[in-house]
């Protein structure tokens, strides 16, 4: 028991002494190496901690352009380890992104790999938008409704990006002031 609180004391020396753990390191180097595009952007809070962020989305084409998503990313201390914690910060409506924001990416679930980086994710929920996956839903309704009724989606979904209403649930305005 000495040995371990011995080694949380010296771990934080060494972060008091500027030694930053293999985490922030990872991190720092994965959002170093970011492929950035007109499409997406980073925003850090007021805070300097880099393990909490938000990811801005706006698809250039498919059902959901013309709409600006905001995804928070929350990375914890055993990142890459772990995948980070990843939601939608708006309620919309996809087949793969419930209510509640949370996303469907088998990466952020089962198939997270210490190899895969942030942008893999972020790849990961741009292919969401681009060509949802009404195969493996966590937004049920809206799955049936792609499969079953493509107009019916599409209508649905450019209401909810609108701040509509859909099957009694209202949604956010997600569009770009200026796009149609």
């Amino acid at each position: 028991m000495h040995k371990i609180w011995a080694q949380k004391t010296a771990d934080a020396t060494k972060q008091k002494s500027g030694v930053l753990p293999p985490f922030r390191i990872r991190l720092q180097k994965d959002l170093s190496e970011l492929a950035r595009d007109s499409n997406t952007d980073l925003e850090f809070g007021k805070s300097t901690d880099q393990s909490q962020f938000t990811v801005v989305y706006r698809p250039p084409g498919g059902h959901y352009h013309g709409g600006q998503f905001r995804f928070s990313f929350e990375v914890s201390d055993d990142y890459p380890h772990r995948a980070p914690k990843v939601l939608c910060m708006q309620k919309i409506y996809h087949p793969n992104i419930d209510t509640e924001g949370h996303v469907c990416l088998n990466i952020l679930r089962e198939d997270w790999k210490p190899v895969l980086n942030i942008q893999s994710i972020i790849f990961g929920l741009q292919l969401l938008f681009m060509a949802p996956n009404p195969e493996d839903p966590l937004n049920k309704e809206a799955a049936m409704n792609m499969t079953s009724d493509l107009a019916g989606f599409k209508q649905n979904v450019t209401s909810s990006m609108r701040g509509g209403t859909v099957k009694g649930v209202k949604f956010e305005n997600v569009m770009i002031p200026g796009k149609k």
